[in-house]
């Protein structure tokens, strides 16, 4: 009796079922890359053009101009630079740091065990408010502060032992990932007031720490699963050698991460890279990125679409590349961690 779960190639199918599967298969390769195409045509129209559209094909429905490619590219040129600069700067930053952070607690809750004590943990989030509430009252932050601290470090040696119950790494795992639900614009307004309150709002270092955080659930999540399918066995033996911990993180389990790494960086990136309402609330002018700048176009006058499709195309074009030259290594790191058991 065949098995109807088996596995089953292309060279298994019939011709008619062949031919019905590339023919879908053309078809979601149409509904994905038309749009780029609409936007790379659209940028070789002129307003006229797209106004009495649509036209499909270039030197055939319609002549290509440079136009909008000039005006973006020379009479905008400072305009243009300034806000690709900040999202190269900003989405490599923060995506690097994300990943490195979000990494090693990944790891941490794979091969090590926690086990931190609620009564513990409300120490703290109590003495944090007491330094919060000191410094808001008029107490100096350099003693309300390290005074907080102090006193928490008191109370966690002497009633802090009396706590039993107790948090697992599955625990912490689950609400590191719970910060995703919380959806943006529930924390961007106190986002807004603390960036101002210190000094840092229209900056870029506000985006950094904003995007570090926002991203940081998304690479425990991906590389959590990832470090739970690598065999314990090897890093096992290497500890049988003599090797220590970091030793067995720098020299086994980073290099077989690769792909794993680079198909999350990819992921974060791309969400660092598009990302709009936090850039719209903190930022103004100096700090402003691409996302803020192709929404600029909407001028009083209506879309400016020709334009929109030129800051797309720039925008998307190293991510896109990034993509296609990185592809094993994403196709390896998302399959690794689905391939476990």
């Amino acid at each position: 009796m065949t098995n109807p779960f088996r596995r089953r190639g292309l060279q298994d199918l019939s011709p008619p079922a062949k031919l019905a599967a590339f023919g879908l298969l053309l078809l979601w390769a149409f509904v994905v890359l038309f749009p780029i195409y609409w936007l790379f045509v659209t940028s070789f129209k002129t307003p006229y053009q797209v106004d009495k559209g649509p036209f499909y094909i270039p030197f055939v429905d319609f002549q290509p101009t440079l136009d909008a490619w000039r005006y973006i590219l020379v009479e905008l040129g400072n305009d243009t630079l300034r806000p690709y600069r900040n999202t190269v700067i900003v989405g490599l930053t923060s995506s690097i740091i994300a990943l490195i952070m979000g990494s090693a607690a990944a790891y941490a809750l794979v091969r090590f065990s926690y086990r931190p004590r609620l009564g513990v943990i409300g120490l703290f989030i109590g003495c944090a408010a007491f330094g919060f509430i000191a410094a808001a009252l008029g107490a100096p932050p350099l003693i309300a502060f390290p005074a907080a601290i102090a006193v928490f470090a008191i109370l966690a040696q002497t009633i802090g032992r009396r706590f039993r119950r107790a948090l697992g790494n599955s625990d912490i795992a689950f609400w590191l990932i719970s910060q995703r639900i919380l959806p943006p614009i529930a924390a961007v307004i106190p986002l807004y007031v603390l960036f101002q309150q210190v000094g840092l709002l229209d900056s870029l270092v506000a985006l950094i720490v904003t995007y570090v955080a926002a991203n940081l659930p998304i690479v425990v999540w991906l590389m959590r699963d990832f470090f739970a399918s690598l065999p314990r066995e090897l890093e096992e033996s290497a500890a049988v050698d003599g090797a220590s911990v970091y030793r067995i993180v720098r020299s086994i389990v980073l290099p077989i991460s690769v792909p794993g790494l680079v198909a999350t960086f990819l992921i974060v990136l791309i969400f660092a890279w598009n990302e709009f309402l936090i850039a719209l609330v903190l930022t103004s002018a100096n700090a402003q990125t691409m996302p803020l700048q192709v929404a600029a176009q909407n001028a009083t006058r209506g879309p400016q679409w020709w334009a929109m499709s030129v800051l797309i195309l720039i925008m998307i074009t190293p991510v896109v590349v990034m993509a296609i030259l990185l592809e094993r290594y994403i196709t390896r790191g998302i399959l690794v961690g689905s391939l476990k058991g």
